[in-house]
């Protein structure tokens, strides 16, 4: 495969003014400090297994700036990760296992072997296009490493279980395992639903809890509400709407209405019957669309 747009070769002068890269180094320089036998006690007492789980929390932190639209929380949030991260290989290379020019060389390399259309000449025209590329060139190291080369392999399993799905109905698709258009993931959602319907039925729903029911139609209840959560995801997919996007905004929308229901009830909903709650409710939403932009 011959080169149409190499890399550009990493210009030390040209590297040293880049304003990006003087940042970077200084967080560098930072962490550093904090991991130096006289810096931190916390810094220098964390692991690989104790920052780990920062990284998840500081990118739902991000993740939630930039969907809320608050751009100046956005670069906060993202240094945050940044942060981690920097932390993370700096703890790595004391325990001498990997360093940050280790993770920064791999996935340069990774980027331009999976970016041919960019770096050699493969054809990729459409976002789509370079998708099944990009998961083809995944299959082909994968069974070159031998590790799973199914099309589906490499989605994390600890995901939030919507993003989870997202990512794993993607790969299905790109794999050519897909319904013909939209209305096909649509008809799957009805049907599941059904399926639904048919598990619940004879169930005592006059309360919570479903009382009286044994271990095995317990079972199948979860497992026909998840095949509906699934499929509605799945079906988020051909929309070209994230499901755990999705979601959240609509978790916002109701943690926000049920704040505005309950200070149009005083405060506190005790006391007040189904009909009031939901006329607060439904001015709290009529009042969203009229502030909508």
């Amino acid at each position: 495969m011959t080169s149409r747009s190499a890399p550009p070769a990493v210009d030390p002068a040209r590297a040293a003014a880049d304003p990006r890269v003087v940042a970077f180094s200084r967080l560098l320089a930072v962490v550093d400090r904090l991991r130096a036998p006289d810096g931190c006690p916390w810094d220098r007492k964390q692991t690989l297994a104790s920052m780990a789980p920062y990284l998840v929390e500081e990118s739902h932190e991000a993740l939630e700036a930039v969907e809320r639209g608050n751009l100046a929380q956005a670069a906060e949030e993202c240094g945050d990760v940044l942060m981690v991260v920097a932390l993370l290989c700096r703890i790595g290379e004391d325990a001498g296992q990997f360093d940050l020019a280790v993770a920064a060389q791999q996935i340069a390399d990774k980027l331009i072997r999976r970016h041919p259309h960019v770096f050699a000449d493969a054809a990729a025209e459409t976002p789509e296009e370079v998708l099944v590329n990009w998961e083809a060139i995944k299959r082909q190291e994968r069974e070159g490493q031998q590790v799973d080369a199914s099309a589906v392999a490499g989605v994390p399993v600890a995901l939030p279980a919507l993003q989870r799905a997202h990512r794993l109905s993607g790969k299905a698709v790109a794999a050519g395992f897909r319904w013909a258009d939209p209305r096909g993931a649509l008809a799957k959602l009805h049907e599941e639903l059904r399926e639904l319907d048919e598990a619940l039925a004879g169930l005592d729903l006059t309360r919570d809890g479903l009382p009286g029911a044994d271990a095995a139609q317990r079972a199948h209840v979860e497992h026909e509400l998840g095949d509906v959560l699934l499929a509605a995801a799945f079906l988020g997919r051909y929309l070209d709407v994230d499901a755990e996007r999705a979601t959240c905004a609509a978790l916002r929308r109701f943690e926000a209405r049920f704040r505005a229901m309950e200070a149009e009830l005083g405060g506190a909903l005790a006391g007040a019957t189904l009909e009031r709650m939901m006329a607060a409710w439904q001015a709290a939403k009529s009042a969203e669309k009229e502030h909508a932009p």
